[in-house]
């Protein structure tokens, strides 16, 4: 989870993220005002969660920008806790606010191994 945090502290500025942890799962919770379903993308691999989003901007056609704060593109990276699947995950997005539902895996129910001995001849 370490790791995770971190690599929110290392998002830009305009960029608001909040993680939250159930026993049964991750929620990530990012703002990306002016991002919208169709132009975010959210992928699941090798442990890291990847958000691509692009913002809408509409400049009034009798204005010209003097300086520019809002980034157009937003491209993160996150690592995610080792107990994170990419198995029933799902994200929602509703007016500039994405949520990204992560489970954690199951453990595995304890189980005793046999052990046999090839030299044995309790078979």
């Amino acid at each position: 989870m370490t790791n995770l945090r971190d690599a929110l502290r290392d998002l830009p500025e305009a960029v608001f993220a909040d993680v939250l942890e159930s026993d049964d799962e991750y929620l990530l919770v990012v703002d990306l005002p002016g991002a919208s379903s169709a132009t975010t993308d959210v992928t699941f691999e090798g442990g890291r969660l990847r958000i691509e989003a692009r913002r809408e901007k509409e400049t009034p056609s009798e204005f010209q920008y003097v300086e520019e704060n809002r980034p157009l593109f937003l491209d993160a990276e996150l690592p995610l806790p080792p107990d994170a699947t990419d198995e029933g995950a799902s994200a929602s997005m509703d007016r500039g606010v994405l949520d990204v539902h992560v489970p954690k895996r199951t453990a595995a129910p304890e189980r005793t191994i046999p052990v046999s001995d090839p030299n044995s001849d309790d078979e």
